[in-house]
């Protein structure tokens, strides 16, 4: 008579569970980041930048979202709205490197300054787990500014 060992199945069904358990309750999706610029593009067209931009840098207001959330920068890489670190509103940041060693913000300032929409990739602390993770930022031209929200792709 052979006996048969519950011990896979249980392990193959657990990471089942939570691999699908994760990608519910895990990161924003592509959909999710594009109708988030949207809605900001929208806030700052009716609101203004003085009502808009303090309310997307509010970690607790309507521009954050699990790991999703709205920067705005001025096409010179300077800060106006950041929903993850309200330390950056104000600076220029397009000197900043990813760990690969690119230069997101300018590269994304330069886009702007070409396209009226666009995804770029890089690589860059997710909020939610404090890893540094591949991300993928869409943003619209708005003006003078980029208005943009990612998502990791973990």
């Amino acid at each position: 008579m052979k006996i048969w060992s519950t011990k896979p199945l249980i392990s193959a069904l657990a990471a089942t569970f939570v691999f699908v358990g994760g990608a519910a309750a895990g990161g924003a999706t592509k959909d999710e980041a594009v109708a988030m610029v949207k809605k900001a593009v929208a806030f700052i067209k009716e609101q203004g930048p003085e009502k808009a931009y303090p309310e997307i840098t509010d970690k607790a207001g309507k521009f954050h979202d699990r790991d999703l959330y709205v920067v705005v920068y001025q096409l010179d890489g300077k800060v106006l709205a950041h929903g993850s670190n309200e330390k950056f509103v104000g600076k220029d940041l397009s000197d900043a490197q990813d760990v690969d060693g690119k230069l997101y913000v300018k590269e994304r300032v330069e886009l702007a300054g070409k396209q009226a929409s666009f995804w770029q990739d890089y690589k860059f602390v997710n909020p939610v787990d404090k890893k540094v993770e591949p991300k993928q930022m869409y943003c619209e031209k708005l003006d003078n500014t980029a208005v943009c929200a990612g998502i990791y792709k973990s």
